[in-house]
């Protein structure tokens, strides 16, 4: 397995977070902010374009990653849109956005994609979360986390001390996949 990995986001959140979960596993990460497109698909397909691109400008191996946010009652919107309607409406206007449904499930999904090198396939890993869509609570400083309240914890993530909420994030849960996948295979 390798003791490092280069991941490449400009996002300093999800940087800490991916560095504070794969340490305890003994991975350094290092991470690199490259200017890549990014197409319009499925969370996966969005992973696989990034990671691609990204091991062909590196030269090298790398990881990187999509976050999504479901809605239930919009059949999966914004999905792995939610960014730009994040920055369009706010943690208050992803709340209307379900006004009149009775139904404010949803599930945050992360996909990162792990490629050994250019012209490589890259390998995908998804974690997933249960929870629901709830007035912002807790520090509005990372994305929608302080709308989202997983399933039997009553707290949003943005109210929960970082150790909780990387013990059972959908970003945890796609490491947790990846750092299998590296430990059983040497490239």
């Amino acid at each position: 397995m390798p003791n490092k990995l280069v991941f490449v986001t400009g996002n300093a959140n999800k940087l800490r977070e991916v560095k504070e979960i794969l340490s305890s596993y003994g991975i350094e990460v290092d991470s690199k902010d490259l200017d890549i497109p990014e197409i319009q698909g499925t969370t996966q397909e969005i992973a696989i374009a990034k990671c691609r691109a990204a091991a062909d400008l590196l030269n090298g191996p790398c990881i990187t990653e999509d976050t999504a946010l479901g809605y239930h009652a919009l059949h999966g919107l914004p999905g792995p849109y939610i960014k730009p309607f994040m920055l369009a409406l706010g943690h208050e206007g992803l709340n209307a956005l379900l006004a009149g449904f009775d139904s404010k499930s949803a599930t945050a999904i992360c996909t990162f994609a792990y490629s050994p090198g250019p012209g490589a396939t890259p390998i995908v890993f998804e974690g997933r979360t249960e929870g629901q869509i709830v007035p912002a609570r807790g520090p509005k400083v990372f994305g929608w986390d302080a709308v989202f309240e997983p399933l039997d914890t009553g707290l949003t993530y943005a109210e929960m001390p970082k150790d909780q909420k990387n013990k059972l994030s959908h970003r945890y849960k796609a490491l947790a996949k990846l750092k299998e996948y590296l430990s059983t295979h040497k490239e």
